[in-house]
């Protein structure tokens, strides 16, 4: 039997008892042991067995997710999620097995109190890190690979009734809040990208414009006749040479962030008396009745601008009175 095929048996029957770093060093010894090659550092410590600290493993992991084009606020949301957990244990990660993140996952639902969705997460973010070191040869096998994914309960969310929506246009008090209105209605885009918007991306012709969503890819969206003539008639009114599509009201003009648009939103929300207003419920609206009103999901799950059709489902909730009816026509 070749040295490699020893090694290699070996290897496989030794993995159900080691962990990813103890099995590091296994291989490294059975190399050094059969005279193939010394992979083995002239150190002996730490640094020399386990590889960088986990913090800096972490930041290299961070540092690969930027260049993958995820944004800065995803990045934070991650750093906060690996720092949480990498701080609650005295282990290497690549020390860490498949008990340890069970645990860890049981305990912060205990004493978080956080929902089921929330952990489930949290599991995709470890997920993904365990991966890529996995991938980047600083573990053999990822251990979050056997923890599945964590089922939770699906609540329907709501969405603008068109009385709702109806109340807002009226009830706007500015040109500019009625723009923003109609372009979150009539698009479904996020709010963020929204914001990002200037006037130059903007095609009143073909009654579209390009956003850049996540993951920096860019898209088309459609917007209707009306919002057509509120977005003109905003832009009319303005006197400042900003290139933002939507800017504050008051000198300088700056560009609004996605804080003054949910703040504006919420506002108007309770004057009117109308629950829970926020950009993202615009975006749920309109995934919801573009399904409802037979748009086939592959199509909306590309005007949402979706990686995977199975986000565009959780945004879109079929009319129960549809569904009633559509019983009564194909099986009643």
């Amino acid at each position: 039997m070749y040295e490699t095929e020893v090694i290699e048996k070996i290897r496989n029957l030794m993995l159900p008892y080691l962990d990813n770093a103890q099995m590091r060093q296994l291989s490294c010894v059975l190399d050094r042991a059969i005279g193939e090659y010394d992979v083995l550092p002239k150190s002996s410590g730490t640094e020399a067995t386990l590889g960088p600290s986990n913090p800096k493993i972490m930041e290299s992991f961070l540092s690969a997710k930027r260049l993958e084009g995820c944004s800065e606020n995803t990045l934070r949301y991650y750093r906060a999620v690996l720092s949480r957990m990498i701080n609650s244990t005295s282990k290497h990660v690549t020390h860490m097995r498949t008990e340890d993140l069970r645990q860890y996952l049981s305990d912060y639902e205990l004493h978080s109190h956080c929902s089921k969705a929330n952990i489930d997460n949290i599991r995709r973010i470890l997920s993904s890190f365990f991966s890529w070191l996995e991938d980047e040869d600083y573990i053999l096998k990822s251990p979050i690979r056997r923890i599945k994914k964590i089922r939770s309960t699906r609540t329907v969310k709501d969405t603008y009734s068109d009385e709702s929506l109806e109340k807002m246009r009226d009830g706007a008090k500015t040109l500019r809040d009625l723009a923003v209105i109609d372009l979150l209605a009539s698009t479904g885009m996020r709010v963020g990208e929204l914001v990002r918007l200037n006037i130059a991306d903007v095609d009143f012709e073909r009654r579209e414009c390009v956003v850049l969503g996540k993951g920096n890819k860019e898209r088309p969206v459609y917007f209707d006749a009306r919002t057509k003539i509120h977005l003109r008639n905003y832009l009319k009114s303005r006197t400042d040479n900003s290139p933002a599509l939507f800017v504050s009201l008051c000198s300088p003009h700056r560009r609004l962030c996605v804080g003054a648009i949910e703040s504006r939103l919420r506002k108007l929300g309770k004057e009117l008396g109308i629950d829970r207003v926020h950009p993202h419920k615009f975006r749920r609206t309109l995934a919801t009745r573009a399904i409802d009103k037979g748009m086939p999901i592959e199509q909306v799950q590309r005007l949402l601008g979706h990686a995977k059709i199975d986000t565009t489902l959780t945004y879109a909730m079929v009319d129960q009175s549809n569904v009633r009816a559509s019983h009564r026509k194909y099986i009643a």
